[in-house]
């Protein structure tokens, strides 16, 4: 990254105030993104938990395949679905709170009996799949974050942090060397006066 200066005092202390700023601001970005990263990890771990459990939910009712083919899927719906936001290590997160589910009434003498079971499984199951959705986009805004915030840490660490500081050295030598040739022109001159002087009066003198 090229960092824009001036080979003046104004211009150093714009850069040393910046650099103070990004080195300040550094382990706040390093402490978010290390947190970012575990709530990564332990929604990978939920994501994977909770689709096993899904799997094992619906294996446990295939031996029920012929019973199912006499439900009414018609019966059950997602009514609706309630959700907060949380703010985990500073990114707004959807956090499923509850479904409603709408069960359409129906007669007891013309239905199965099983048909009230069937709906618990079928509500239980819908709310895990729902589950598994939220915990799947949940992850992804968590990743974009994580990401987000690496590519940051490394810009401050690795390109600008550098940068002013390798533009902040460049100022104060190109200063020290001013100021170097600066006293080494007024002792030559001096010198020269000096020896000018020293001159007329010997001239006087004879």
């Amino acid at each position: 990254m090229a960092i824009k200066f001036q080979y003046n005092k104004t211009s150093l202390q714009q850069l040393e105030k910046q650099l103070k700023v990004r080195k300040r601001t550094l382990p706040i970005i390093k402490s978010k993104e290390s947190a970012l990263r575990m709530e990564v990890k332990k929604c990978k771990d939920d994501l994977v938990r909770l689709e096993r459990e899904l799997e094992e939910g619906i294996g446990r009712y295939e031996s029920m395949f012929a019973l199912w083919n006499e439900f009414n899927p018609n019966l059950i719906r997602v009514a609706d679905v309630h959700l907060t936001v949380r703010k985990i290590a500073g990114t707004r997160i959807p956090v499923l709170d509850k479904v409603d589910f709408e069960v359409t009434p129906f007669s007891l003498f013309s239905q199965p009996k099983w048909y009230y079971d069937g709906i618990n499984i079928l509500q239980s199951l819908a709310h895990d799949a729902i589950l598994v959705e939220f915990t799947t986009a949940k992850l992804a805004l968590l990743e974009k974050a994580r990401k987000k915030t690496t590519q940051k840490v490394n810009l401050f660490e690795k390109v600008q942090i550098p940068g002013y500081e390798d533009a902040i050295r460049k100022i104060k030598r190109f200063m020290e060397d001013e100021e170097n040739l600066s006293k080494s022109s007024q002792k030559i001159l001096k010198s020269l006066l000096e020896r000018r002087e020293a001159e007329k009066e010997k001239e006087a003198e004879a």
